[in-house]
């Protein structure tokens, strides 16, 4: 009988998720981008894209170099389908395709667009300085060397590479006729047609070495903050009869609707930068005379090995420097709306209690790990499906489906950070570097932690429009509280030493 129970709360379980991630979603409405994470946690969650690649968040990096592409000229005799998926025009692409240069081989799955409308021919997801332009391609590209296919790639941290060709209204783009010429056929949601192959080289800028490159997300629920994103410097361009045959020539409702729905204006909002940077390939150009070069890897690792086993003492005294995020970067900590949301609930300990709940499944999993790279998550890769599940499962058991994105965020955002920080697409958070610390109770800890708090403090004092910039949820970063200091009869504890109660409480 207890077996039976169990298999049957497994089932439902697993029944609620896949019902759970066939939600429906649109770009705007009831079920527009504000309440995707009220179905799919990590749009709430940290790592996402698209953003503002404003200047002041660009690190430029000698050791990019140019985009290679392999097998993208495809002969006429191979067929491609071309479909309409109701949230944007998708054109498969044969996986030996392939892009080389980067951590891992990236072989193609299919590359699709967002765009704006007939009138506001302003539809790009990502925006420079601000500015946003007529439409943008996404090819998307798959970890090959690690996962067979697409889908068992994307929820993984190193799954996906997506290459990001912004696009403006200019003159006839011939490439981009080889299968816009067959969209008739898709004009409502569902259907799809067969084009021959042709050069996707073309489609692409003349110079495939001037990008932006950061970490980041899908820009589509489920939101998995998997995607290794190069967004090229020049914009290419499509003539207005190709642009609006985008806006204005598709649904993104069934022919058999008796309302037909325009696709269009198919772009999310810019999202936080969470503390990241983007590297640049270049460093020549208007206001970009000041960029500076990125610290190189070997200083970054060599700083998260001193975290992890060398004597924080230095640290305290000579080190700081290296810790604190250079310029007016402020450090971000817990979520201020996880906060917020306690106090408007029920009596305190119930929260810390559910706390430990939501992060539980984790907290087994974790060891003593001296790796480099590692914060001691159960997977080499993060599976962001199986994290979702365990917190999923938590929540539902305490009724508390709300909490889902905030356990989510605190779970996953010391791991991406560390590892985009050691990949210099990032600064080092300092909740992150409380993180590292948290196995090591000594004095030395405590010294270290008092040290960052006061710098930290002086350097609010210092950039105080920075903390104050409206919608980055920001907060001071505090010390460990007297009854959270590591001691050395202390117990671990909890997995995220700077959600402690006596800090997230008040």
């Amino acid at each position: 009988m207890r077996t039976l129970s169990l298999t049957l709360a497994a089932v439902l379980q697993v029944t609620f998720f896949a019902v759970l991630h066939e939600a429906k979603w649109t770009y705007n409405g009831p079920e527009g981008e504000h309440h995707w994470s009220k179905h799919y946690p990590f749009c709430g969650g940290v790592f996402q894209s698209p953003i503002d690649i404003q200047t002041d968040l660009l690190r430029f990096d000698p050791h990019l170099r140019p985009i290679e592409l392999h097998n993208y000229n495809l002969s006429a005799n191979e067929h491609l389908t071309l479909g309409n998926n109701g949230h944007s025009v998708q054109l498969s692409l044969p996986s030996r395709m392939f892009l080389s240069g980067l951590p891992h081989r990236y072989s193609a799955a299919q590359l699709h667009f967002h765009w704006g409308s007939a009138n506001t021919p302003s539809g790009s997801e990502h925006l420079v300085n601000g500015k946003r332009f007529a439409a943008e391609m996404h090819i998307v590209h798959f970890n090959s060397d690690k996962y067979a296919n697409l889908s068992m790639a994307v929820d993984k941290s190193d799954g996906l590479a997506v290459l990001g060709v912004l696009v403006e209204v200019g003159k006839f783009n011939p490439a981009f006729d080889q299968f816009l010429k067959f969209i008739n056929g898709i004009k409502y949601r569902d259907q799809k047609v067969k084009v021959p192959g042709f050069n996707v080289r073309a489609l692409l800028p003349l110079r495939l070495d001037e990008y932006y490159r950061y970490d980041g997300s899908l820009t589509t629920p489920p939101c998995y903050p998997s995607v290794l994103w190069t967004l090229f410097r020049s914009p290419i361009q499509i003539s207005p009869k190709q642009f609006l045959s985008l806006a204005s020539a598709v649904y993104s409702s069934h022919a058999q609707e008796s309302n037909s729905v325009s696709l269009n204006a198919n772009y999310r909002k810019p999202q936080l930068s969470d503390h990241r940077v983007v590297l640049v390939s270049f460093k020549e150009g208007r206001g970009l005379h000041g960029t500076r070069t990125v610290t190189s890897p070997l200083v970054r690792k060599q700083l998260i090995q001193q975290l992890l086993v060398g004597d924080l003492a230095d640290l305290a005294d000579e080190g700081l420097y290296q810790l604190l995020p250079s310029g007016p970067d402020m450090p971000l900590t817990a979520d201020k709306k996880w906060k917020d949301h306690n106090n408007k609930q029920g009596p305190k300990t119930h929260h810390v209690n559910l706390k430990k709940q939501l992060l539980h499944p984790l907290k087994k999993s974790q060891k003593n790990n001296r790796n480099v790279g590692s914060l001691g998550l159960p997977e080499e890769a993060l599976c962001f499906v199986s994290l979702e599940r365990q917190v999923l499962h938590r929540a539902k058991q305490s009724h508390t489906e709300a909490q889902i994105v905030h356990a989510l965020r605190d779970l996953v955002f010391p791991e991406l950070n560390l590892r985009s920080y050691l990949g210099c697409k990032s600064e080092l958070d300092l909740s992150t570097i409380r993180h590292i610390i948290r196995r090591r109770p000594t004095d030395e800890a405590l010294e270290l932690d008092d040290s960052l708090r006061r710098a930290s403090a002086r350097l609010k004092k210092r950039f105080p429009s920075a903390a104050s910039k409206k919608g980055v949820p920001t907060t001071t970063y505090e010390g460990f509280s007297n009854a959270a200091r590591p001691a050395k009869s202390q117990p671990q504890g909890y997995p995220h030493p700077w959600l402690l109660p006596m800090e997230w409480e008040d």
